[in-house]
Parts: C-alpha cells; structure tokens; sequence
C-alpha cells in the first residue's frame, strides 16, 4: 500500500455505526487502545485511562470552546439566509462566512438575526459578513445554532449546548469541538490528577476546514488549512511522558516544537512519514476517511496498525466520529 496515496486512507463504515447521539456517561465510552512498540489492539472503556499512561503524565488539552456559528436570518425582502461563521477576521465583528443562498444575497445587504442583531455582507467574493455589534462572540448565543458536524444528521438541540464542549472549554472561537476531550468528566479529571496527572491547556480554534476532505491523488500535495493556535503553557518544555488530548493539541505541539512560538497561525499537515518531535501518547476520535485527521493518526500510530485498529473497531461496532467512542495509542 503507497501511504501517500489518497486511497490508501479509505474504509466503509456502515451508517449505523455514526454516533448521532453522545453517550449520558461521556466517559463510559469504549476505548480502542494501540500499543505501537507491541503491535496490538485491546478494548477497555475511558474511565479506565489511567491503566494505560505512564506515572505523572502530562495530559496537554484543548480548552477551545465551540460558538454558536450557525445562524438563520432574514433578507430585507423576507427570503431566509443561513450563515456560517468560519474564521474571525480578528475585529470583533467581521468573520468569513457561507452564505446559503449567496447568489441572490446583494453585496451591503443587511441580514436580520432577530434580538437587534444583525450583519451586512461586506464582500460577496471573500464571503465577509459584518455584525452590528462589537464583540459578536458575546451575543451569538441570543441567536446562533451549535453547529453539529455534517455527519450529525438531526437538527441540534439545547443539549447540544453543553454535550457539544469539553468539560474544560474556555477560549470561545471554535467551530467544531475538540472532539478527544469530549469524554473527560470533571470527576475523572480529578481522579487522573490524584494520581499524579498533570494537566496543561493551550487553545487552538478549529475551523470548517477539519472537515475538508484530501482531494489530492498524492496527499502531499494536499494545501493544508491554517488555524490560530496559543496559550502554548510558558512551563512546557516537550519533557516528560507528553500525552496529546486530540489532533489539535498534537498540531499545535508539534508546531511549537518546531518554531517555538507560544502563539501563531499553523498549517501543519502531519501525515506518515513525520517524526513526532514531542507527542509520545494520543488521544483521539475516529475519523472520516480521506480526512488530514485520519492521515495525523496514521502518522503516530503506524499506517498498518492503525487501519487494522480501524478495521477492528468496525468489526466490534464501536461508535464513530464526534459523539462517538475513543482510540489511545501509546
């Protein structure tokens, strides 16, 4: 199999097996553990992690927090309009957006959201809509929807609030969630760290373009997307036995290892053949096929390895993707 080639990174997964729906016990999910130096496979649930890590790790998190960056509005003459917010253009109220249906949204249009807020398309090549309010993240709330990932086929609800962030999530500007930390309880936290655990945040917001699928033949040429990360802990030196919390916290790690900025935008595309400079452990979701997320986890965890792991989680009907089960691969 040539690990560069985009087929190589396909399976079929039967519908049945993704989780449109969390668990009521986020850490009662089932845990497919990896052990590269073994070769092997094993089955547990997350609530037994701490089998499985070194004495006094370090658990690095992403404490992003999802906004509500769905919105439904109304153009002047009636018509409906939804918006997706993307990435913030860093003023406080102007974002990068899709637009449904752009073709017939007029560039200075207004669009209504309802409870005094509302937002003007300011370029309709670049998609840059413009709200009235400074410091929009505040008031999305009010009228935004969490935007449940496209594989989610069900409207979200006001569950989805809550069921949809980490239990640790405090820096708001993602639009998806760190979907690894999504099975860590706040009394599982603290049990990890009565054992010595440490935990460090860093913050990296996730954009649309997590779910943009490799559309290259030869992966390597594949433009990776850029996200803002920061808040790398002043402390962390890359010692000690580093456990990534999902493949945002390992892009942004090794992006530190690299260029040794606490803070900054990456396009790191980690696929196999990368040399892990600082990760010695991952945390991690199950991933859609084709995706530069399945291609991150192949690189840590070994191309046969982790495909056989896949391989035997669809045989043994784990859950897949952002409310599903979890992989560790030590």
């Amino acid at each position: 199999m040539n690990i560069y080639q985009l087929q190589s990174y396909f399976y079929q997964l039967p519908d049945e097996l993704i989780a449109q729906e969390p668990l009521p016990d986020r850490d009662h999910a089932r845990l497919l553990v990896i052990d590269r130096t073994q070769e092997t496979v094993r089955h547990d649930t997350f609530d037994h992690l701490n089998d499985y890590l070194p004495a006094n790790s370090h658990l690095v998190v992403n404490n992003s927090k999802v906004i509500p960056a769905r919105l439904l509005g109304r153009r002047s003459s009636g018509g409906a309009v939804e918006v997706f917010l993307l990435n913030s253009l860093g003023d406080g109220h102007s974002f990068e957006a899709l637009l449904r249906p752009l073709k017939k949204i007029r560039e200075g249009e207004e669009i209504d959201f309802g409870r005094g807020i509302s937002a003007t398309l300011k370029d309709k090549e670049k998609r840059i809509v413009c709200f009235n309010k400074k410091n929009i993240i505040r008031h999305l709330k009010e009228v935004g929807h969490i935007p449940l990932p496209p594989y989610i086929k069900r409207p979200d609800t006001p569950l989805d609030a809550q069921d949809y962030q980490t239990v640790y999530a405090k820096q708001p500007g993602s639009v998806a969630s760190p979907t690894a930390g999504l099975h860590f309880t706040k009394g599982l936290i603290r049990k990890l760290k009565t054992k010595g655990h440490r935990f460090l945040e860093l913050t990296l917001h996730i954009n649309y373009g997590t779910f943009k699928p490799v559309e290259c033949t030869d992966i390597r040429l594949h433009p990776m997307h850029a996200e803002y990360y920061s808040n790398i802990p002043c402390s962390f030196d890359g010692s000690g036995y580093v456990v990534a919390v999902g493949t945002t916290s390992c892009r942004a790690l090794e992006t530190f290892a690299h260029n040794k900025k606490h803070s900054g935008s990456t396009n790191m595309f980690i696929y196999p053949g990368y040399k892990f400079q600082v990760v010695d452990a991952l945390i991690t979701n199950f991933h859609l096929p084709y995706s530069t997320l399945l291609m991150l986890v192949c690189a840590f965890g070994g191309y046969d390895l982790v495909m056989r792991a896949y391989k035997e989680a669809i045989k043994e009907r784990y859950r897949f993707y952002s409310y599903g089960d979890a992989m560790l691969i030590i």
